[in-house]
């Protein structure tokens, strides 16, 4: 063997250890559902579960603990791993969905679906293979776009793991990694890190900073529950306590994780009630939030960052301008009941990238539609956080670099000017470097939610218009849920894997995904013109 050879072995040898490490997290993930289906009874999801889990926990093992390196990593290699980890992630995630659907008699199933109800239940979608790798990639990436057309018919269990899969997601499989297994070399955990967070480091180590992230990710998770089921309660003391107590750790997850799965047939719309829509705003906010704010605020003790942070004040600012704008816009327009109601939920939704739904978004007009799309849905929360979108700092920052750019012309030809964003200081060479990387990536970016509405305009239904095409394609990429209606089980299967590819491509921010097909196509040598 020459040194290529042994340099690529090398490199994949790393490469699906670390791969093997996550689907041991996998593996022990799928616990948690298995003791909610044997709390509701439901035995046959059980099982799935009981089997997914344990082909998920033996090919890890297999990878993680019986793969041994020294191969030096380097950026790309922790790239690759990202991108082919969350794939990995999405495929194995896909299991109890297929497996749940083809155990589970057709009388047991329908024992699933309300009694008021006269439609067949949506587990027999996951039968499909692409179907159930559409729910799990969904769901890991914190999309919300579903296959359950109507999603309690599906059962408890898989319920909880369609929000438990956002849930952790939201965080990062690959932070939970860090944070639970031992790694063999601090480089690759540096590096790993930085391909699914902000890469700011809050403790000395990389571990203790993936601790961190999740201890102040389930302790804001947490207070969301006890915020929901209190407020669930007060606002509806006629719902069943135990209903209040699951709809409420399941909104908890999916509002922390910015996902936008709901327990309900039609999201949040299902509770027919305003009060509960307004509830709901503060989870949707809190989740897309960064999590490196939490921990200056309750680590730290920096308390002036709740209204110093660039970030968390930009996004509280435009929920309420671009809510109100909205609203208006669709009150001009005279196609809703209540406009400034659907307006602020359908904005806030959309910003915060969590995807929960109170209207018939293929109802509205155009004007409407576009503006969500771009000044919201494109846009996203902070960085840091659970959210999709190009993130509101990238935006600040081409805002910032325009009025720098102009101003620049009045400056003396012999003058260095500084330029102060976000708590940082920048020296013109460094401005432009810093520019030129986020336009670039924003480029990208709406060029591949351009070329996926394409797509979607040539294989979605005669019902639907290019700025739904539009709409759907960039609440796939920017891992937002909200659907005009295009997302179904009997959308085109070239569609579908269109959609599957755009999530997957907006939860690593594209690049990695970009690494790892470079990397297959044409090798790991530079090309030199």
């Amino acid at each position: 063997m020459n040194l290529i050879q042994a340099t690529k072995l090398g490199t994949l040898k790393m490469i699906f250890r670390q791969i093997g490490g996550l689907l041991i997290i996998l593996g022990y993930a799928m616990a948690i559902p298995l003791v909610v289906s044997l709390i509701y009874s439901e035995f046959y999801s059980a099982t799935g579960f009981l089997f997914s889990g344990l082909i998920c926990y033996f090919i890890g093992l297999l990878l993680h603990k019986n793969i041994k390196t020294t191969t030096e990593p380097l950026n790309r290699h922790a790239l690759i791993i990202a991108a082919m980890g969350w794939l990995s992630i999405a495929v194995m995630g896909a299991l109890p969905f297929i497996i749940i659907a083809y155990i589970t008699p057709v009388e047991v199933a329908q024992q699933f679906v309300p009694s008021t109800a006269d439609y067949q239940s949506s587990l027999f979608y996951f039968r499909n293979p692409l179907h159930a790798f559409f729910e799990s990639m969904s769901g890991f990436t914190t999309t919300g776009l579903t296959m359950s057309v109507h999603e309690p018919s599906i059962g408890k269990g898989l319920l909880f793991y369609r929000s438990l899969s956002q849930w952790i997601g939201g965080a990062g499989f690959i932070v939970l990694a860090l944070a639970v297994l031992t790694q063999s070399s601090g480089k690759i955990a540096f590096l790993l890190y930085g391909t699914e967070s902000s890469g700011e480091r809050l403790r000395p180590t990389i571990i203790d900073t993936a601790r961190s992230i999740w201890k102040i990710y389930l302790g804001v998770t947490l207070f969301s529950f006890v915020y929901l089921a209190v407020g669930t309660y007060l606002i509806l003391p006629e719902y069943n306590l135990t209903e209040i107590i699951f709809n409420s750790i399941n909104h908890a997850m999916t509002g922390q994780a910015t996902g936008g799965f709901s327990t309900f047939d039609d999201s949040i719309a299902g509770y027919s009630s305003r009060p509960m829509e307004i509830l709901h705003f503060l989870p949707m906010l809190l989740g897309a939030l960064s999590l490196p704010f939490y921990f200056k605020v309750f680590y730290d003790k920096e308390f002036k960052q709740i209204w110093k942070n660039l970030q968390t004040c930009s996004i509280i600012i435009s929920c309420i301008l671009g809510s109100l704008l909205l609203s208006w816009m669709l009150s001009k327009a005279d196609i809703l009941a209540e406009p400034y109601r659907d307006g602020v939920f359908q904005y806030i939704s959309a910003l915060t990238g969590t995807g929960w739904q109170t209207s018939n978004i293929h109802a509205w007009d155009a004007p409407s539609i576009v503006f969500i799309v771009m000044g919201a849905m494109v846009v996203g929360g902070a960085a840091g956080s659970t959210v999709g979108g190009v993130k509101i700092i990238r935006v600040l920052l081409l805002f910032k670099g325009l009025f720098w750019h102009i101003n620049s012309y009045f400056f003396s030809d012999n003058s260095i000017k500084v330029v102060k964003f976000n708590e940082k200081r920048f020296l013109p060479d460094e401005m432009n470097r810093e520019l030129a990387a986020t336009a670039t990536f924003v480029f990208i970016y709406i060029t591949f939610v351009l070329i996926a509405a394409f797509i979607t305009y040539y294989l979605m239904g005669p019902d639907y218009s290019i700025t739904d095409a539009l709409f759907e394609s960039a609440t796939a990429q920017g891992t937002v849920g909200l659907s005009c209606g295009i997302t179904h089980p009997g959308m085109s299967p070239i569609l579908e894997i269109t959609y599957i590819i755009q999530m997957w491509l907006g939860r690593l921010e594209i690049i990695p995904v970009l690494i790892l097909f470079r990397t297959i196509f044409l090798g790991t040598k530079p090309k030199v013109e």
